[in-house]
């Protein structure tokens, strides 16, 4: 059953119900968490139900609870409900840890008195039987016949329900004599006092139930399950339905917790000068940036962890959305526009080594409130702002910190910790400047004017675009990606980001949250080649000098990490920020990465790959370079039999992956081609190891089972990464081995307009979204295939999944409609590059 089947109007109620600050939860058990049993000991809740309730009580300002008839005893026996849900017998006589209710001396003779009129009463009474309580004793007479029932019911409503101190309260075949207050409304009221909720649902089926109905009031909801007259606003049929219902309570009060006010990924823009980066929110708010490198701690971390953690915003006095934000044409310098007003982000490109300098410019003639946060080392470091007649210097950094702000009067708060500087101003017709400066303290103009270092920004990738030649098809896109991809390159080290930042999620909520900001060989050499293709070496030119500076710090090539800092260094251990909730509350944020360590024996392939491409395109191949191919075509020579943990960094046992076979197979088919092009002597060991890695992978990839190529050689699961038995030239296309590894792989791993990884058990829980990577690929082998229609079709969606910016993250979630993971990612806009490039030609 899906949410859709639930009524509309309660639909829409859940949905505001689950924006309450604090949320109360209470359902009924018998006929509403488990259905109705002929014998109560048999009723066991619905496990959807269960499963719901305990993701609910998990989320902040969430409270659950089940508020039964039964003894709280039996209740927590029979329910098997987690600690995180509270338990409530009796009808609201016998309350969890906490709220336990201990009997006086009278009351403990008037339940011993009620206890022995109802043994004498039942005595004989086939089908009856009474439930002792520690507060009271229930009469159930659903077993016994009708006119035994009819009797029982009728002399325990004339006897001992008209005691003094009996509270009665009837059910479906049951009536309970406490001796104590006892009432689900009443229950329900001290919960809600307990935590102090704003609001509350309470969902139950029996006669019992309608004290608690009638105590609802204000935003509150009430849901009966099944027949009968109600107080309740709504009504659903039967305990599946109630699963239903608190599933799509879980998913809304979790979306508006932790993902509503979270900026949509794609809707995130980016800031390059090829030494820094850093993101802009829609609404012009600097969410990210890092200092002194993009590797670095963060200095304003409001993406992960919410203005608290960091950011530099302006929004106009009067408020309102946008009109818009765009770039400017060919540049990384970013315009988001209100009425009235006008600002201008970009990083200076020919900033002092060692510095970040974000300037931002606010014209036109409405006033702006400007808020500056500095939050270094992602809010763990404790600082201050001092005035100054030029701007404000950050006390109290490792790394000196100022913002030059000419004009601008400030007015400063602390929360105890850090202070937050926050300013009125107008434009009036003139600019209002503010450059954050990090890496100095230096508050004095800077001797060119704003206007000329603007110039000379906008130049920089204007003409560095003129260089270029991009394909007709997505033509606009195709330089955006260019762009992107350039700002992702770090010219001081010629290291390139696999993406601008750590932790956005794989998963809203989840745990595959990753840092993606160091340099990865494989990605920095897929990168390079990209803008290779486009017609610029530098970038190429620029990482493989890179390369060889990694490769004199190890013992050969074969000992090489699938990635290291930009700087060229091995990463530290992988660490999680705890005080940052992660972005739309996915958590842990991580600085590092685990993969570090493992063994991925596919990277030598790109990189020889792009010895490969900058050889062609530059006409010669130099003597490091031929050199450094020997190596990478050696280090395969010996470690190419051995298991890896392949492309995804899978953090499970090493696996033969055709996907790491295949590369390594293309490491000595293009170590093969350089020498034939540019009459080098190849190693006689070249050509019979590239036809038998090619019989390994073509005898022991492929399964007959499945008639595709597979992940590994140890199974039937499917990975859109063999798509490069064909992609990459091993098997010649037109094998129809080929065409069904497409079709097997496209039946399993695509769901409309994305291509998921893989679908098995990686050893991580949840789920992720599908890869923009695995898309583009899924479109070359549609071409490869002849199947030209179902290429432009993929690739009209994947063009469909940019941001208004024309970025891309990592991956998107079909089902969600969502973007995810980190941004802007290389992978996803190297692949965009390729598929324009590919429809172009074809």
């Amino acid at each position: 059953m899906t949410a859709e089947a639930l009524p509309a109007e309660l639909r829409r109620a859940i949905v505001q119900l689950a924006r309450t600050p604090r949320l109360l939860v209470a359902c009924d058990y018998d006929g509403t968490l488990a259905p109705i049993v002929e014998d109560p000991e048999t009723a066991r809740p619905q496990p959807e139900s269960v499963h719901a309730l305990r993701a609910l009580a998990g989320l902040h300002e969430t409270t659950t609870a089940v508020i039964s008839g039964r003894a709280l005893r039996d209740l927590a026996t029979m329910s098997r409900l987690p600690a995180e849900v509270h338990l409530v017998g009796s009808h609201g006589s016998e309350f969890d840890i906490g709220f336990v209710h201990s009997l006086n001396g009278p009351a403990r003779e008037l339940h011993a008195r009620v206890e022995t009129e109802l043994e004498r009463l039942v005595d004989g009474a086939e089908g009856v039987h009474l439930e002792v309580k520690p507060a009271s004793i229930a009469v159930h007479y659903r077993r016994a016949e009708q006119a035994v029932a009819d009797h029982v019911a009728e002399v325990v409503r004339t006897g001992p329900c008209t005691w003094d101190g009996v509270q009665v309260t009837e059910g479906k075949a049951v009536i309970e004599l406490a001796v104590v207050q006892t009432d689900k409304g009443h229950a329900l009221d001290v919960l809600r006092h307990q935590i102090g909720a704003t609001a509350a649902i309470f969902v139950g089926d029996d006669v019992t139930d309608e004290k608690a109905f009638a105590r609802l009031s204000g935003p509150d909801l009430g849901v009966k399950v099944g027949g009968g007259e109600t107080l309740a606003q709504f009504r659903i049929d039967d305990t599946p339905a109630v699963a239903t219902m608190l599933a799509f309570l879980l998913e809304e009060r979790r979306n508006w917790l932790y993902g509503e006010q979270a900026t949509p990924i794609e809707r995130l823009t980016m800031l390059a000068n090829e030494r820094s980066v850093a993101l802009l929110t829609p609404e012009a708010r600097v969410t990210w940036l890092c200092h002194p490198e993009p590797d670095s701690a963060a200095v304003f971390a409001d993406l992960l962890g919410g203005p608290s953690a960091g950011h530099l915003s302006v929004t106009p006095e009067r408020g309102g959305l946008p009109l818009g934000q765009r770039y400017l044409p060919g540049t990384m310098t970013v315009e988001t526009r209100w009425s009235g007003l006008l600002v201008t982000d970009y990083l200076e490109h020919y900033a002092q080594p060692h510095r970040t300098d974000l300037i931002r410019t606010i014209s036109g003639s409405s006033r702006a409130v400007v808020e500056f946060a500095p939050r270094p080392e992602f809010g763990q470091v404790p600082v201050k702002l001092v005035r100054n007649e030029n701007g404000l210097r950050v006390v109290g950094t490792s790394d000196p910190m100022a913002l030059h702000s000419p004009g601008v009067d400030w007015e400063i708060s602390s929360d105890g910790m850090h202070d937050t500087a926050r300013a009125i101003v107008s434009p009036n017709g003139e600019s209002v400047l503010l450059e954050l400066r990090c890496g100095t303290d230096d508050l004095a103009p800077d001797p060119i004017p704003e206007a000329e270092r603007k110039k000379r920004a906008n130049l920089y990738w204007t003409e560095w675009l003129e260089s270029l030649k991009f394909p007709e098809v997505e033509r606009e896109l195709v330089v955006r990606s260019a762009l992107t991809l350039r700002g992702l390159c770090h010219s001081e080290t010629g290291g390139i980001m696999a993406a601008a930042t750590t932790s956005l999620p794989e998963e809203i909520g989840g745990v595959r949250n990753w840092d993606y900001r160091y340099c990865w060989l494989r990605d920095g050499a897929l990168t390079a080649k990209a803008l290779v293709s486009l017609g610029s070496t530098t970038e190429a030119e620029a990482f493989l000098n890179w390369v060889h500076g990694v490769l004199a710090t190890v013992p050969g090539p074969e000992r090489l990490h699938p990635l290291y800092t930009l700087a060229g260094t091995g990463l530290g251990p992988e660490a999680v920020i705890d005080t940052l909730p992660g972005y739309a509350g996915s958590r842990p944020v991580r600085v590092g990465n685990l993969a570090n360590q493992q063994v991925q024996l596919d990277v030598f392939g790109p990189v020889v790959d792009l010895v490969a491409a900058l050889s062609l395109a530059r006409g010669k191949l130099t003597d490091d370079d031929w050199k450094m191919t020997n190596a990478m075509a050696e280090a395969v020579a010996r470690r190419w039999e051995e298991p890896d943990h392949g492309i995804w960094e899978e953090r499970h046992r090493p696996r033969h992956h055709v996907y790491s076979k295949v590369m390594c197979w293309l490491t000595i088919d293009r170590a093969i081609t350089l020498a034939e092009t540019y009459g080098r002597t190849p190693s006689p060991e070249w050509h019979p190891l590239r036809d038998k890695i090619a019989q390994d992978i073509v005898t022991k990839g492929w399964n007959d089972e499945v008639k595709s190529f597979t992940t590994a050689y140890d199974g039937t699961d499917l990975d859109a990464a063999s798509l490069f038995v064909g992609l990459s030239g091993l098997i010649d296309p037109s094998d129809e081995r080929f065409a069904s590894t497409v079709t097997a792989i496209e039946a399993e791993l695509r769901s409309g307009s994305t291509v998921y990884r893989y679908h098995r058990d990686d050893g991580l829980p949840g789920n992720e979204g599908g890869f923009h990577l695995c898309a583009a690929w899924m479109i070359e082998a549609y071409l490869l295939c002849g199947r030209r229609t179902e290429a432009e079709d993929l690739f009209a969606q994947m063009v469909d999944c940019a941001g208004p910016t024309g970025l891309l993250p990592e991956e998107y979630d079909p089902i969600a409609e969502r973007s995810l993971g980190n941004h802007p990612q290389a992978y996803s806009h190297l692949g965009l590059i390729r598929c324009a490039q590919l429809l172009s030609a074809h």
